[in-house]
């Protein structure tokens, strides 16, 4: 962390043009932030990282004496609502968890473990205006979602690569809804990184945000019906974060280590990023009822898709299509016909699964401890 947390750095200089979210769930990390983050956010990698620590090692096992005899499912849930309690009074909004990645094709799974989570919410004293839950972007899954918002459970629709995929998230009606800047498996091999000098116009992920952002605005200006909020996450370097100013995005979802970073780069206008500008942050929902406020030098990537088929013949997911209609089958057909969604939210979907089924070993090892 910085030295002087009074001085301005170049996360407060994000702060002041979009909502910083933590993606972290670390509360000693939390706190020795020089900002008070919005949301929390989380998935199956921070939750087991926290499981896995010894600091929390007598949480996990008083769940699992408190729940004997109950699925390691059950006893995940409850260890990772707790972990969140731990955070609640050091944020201003929402904390966040992600059902499991091996319910993403099961809606009525979905269904269950969002309500799992509600009910451990509620139990702890959390209330249903201070969390979300995280429901990854796959036919099956959104298309249930309309049915936890009418309960009150808000959702997010995670791992979205696509237009499309931004379009059924508004039909579902969810709060927000998180791009994925990047791929996830930039995180652990950068040559698959587009590191770029300016990210808001050069990075291959850019025209899709755009086209997200003016769909949502042209959708509230047509309907009045207010849209979800872009929290854009996965970020690899502080200037693709430091960028979203501009793109007009609700909220910042900003890793521990690209956190640090901002924290660590004392604020210098004249050290600015390439192409960084000053926007003022937006104020949900009036902004969306504008007829464009796509910064002009980026207009132009409102029609390119730089992740597109080479075959592409430059038309937009159409917002007519109900994606969520028998089981979200508009959705995954228009997935299918997207090789760079399949593959990116495949590819997430692998990762946070690999991790599940470290978190189920984990549990039920400390469940064979407690039966003894």
């Amino acid at each position: 962390m910085a030295a002087d947390t009074n001085a301005p750095t170049w996360l407060h200089k994000l702060e002041e043009q979009v909502n910083v979210d933590v993606d972290a769930m670390d509360p000693d990390f939390i706190k020795a932030l020089p900002i008070i983050p919005h949301d929390m956010t989380s998935n199956q990698i921070h939750v087991h990282g926290q499981m896995s620590e010894p600091k929390n090692r007598q949480l996990l096992l008083d769940v699992a004496h408190e729940y004997k005899g109950k699925s390691w499912v059950e006893i995940y849930t409850r260890a990772a609502v707790l972990l969140c309690k731990k955070n609640i009074d050091l944020i201003s909004g929402r904390v966040l968890l992600q059902i499991l990645p091996s319910y993403a094709y099961d809606s009525q799974k979905v269904l269950e473990h969002a309500r799992l989570y509600a009910k451990e919410f509620e139990s702890v004293g959390i209330s249903k205006e201070r969390f979300c839950i995280k429901i990854p972007s796959t036919g099956p899954a959104l298309s249930v979602c309309s049915t936890l918002e009418a309960e009150g459970i808000r959702t997010l629709g995670t791992a979205v690569f696509s237009l499309a995929q931004a379009i059924a998230a508004s039909q579902a009606e969810c709060l927000y809804i998180s791009p994925y800047f990047n791929e996830i498996r930039a995180n652990f091999d950068l040559s698959l990184w587009p590191n770029v000098e300016d990210p808001a116009t050069q990075h291959t992920m850019s025209a899709r945000l755009i086209q997200m952002l003016e769909t949502y605005r042209q959708l509230y200006k047509e309907t009045g019906k207010t849209q979800p909020l872009i929290k854009n996450a996965n970020f690899i370097s502080p200037k693709e974060a430091l960028a979203q100013g501009e793109f007009g995005v609700d909220s910042a979802t900003v890793s521990a280590e690209v956190l640090m970073e901002l924290v660590n780069l004392p604020y210098d206008a004249s050290t600015r990023p390439s192409g960084l500008i000053d926007v003022p942050k937006p104020q949900y929902p009036a902004h969306q009822n504008t007829v464009s406020s796509t910064p002009e030098r980026l207009a132009h990537l409102a029609g390119a898709d730089l992740l597109a088929a080479v075959d592409w013949d430059g038309r937009l997911a159409s917002t007519t299509v109900d994606y969520l209609e028998d089981n979200g089958a508009e959705l995954e057909a228009a997935r299918r016909a997207d090789p760079i969604a399949a593959g990116r939210i495949r590819d997430a979907l692998e990762v946070f699964l690999k991790v599940e089924g470290e978190s189920k070993e984990l549990i039920q090892g400390v469940m064979k401890e407690v039966a003894c």
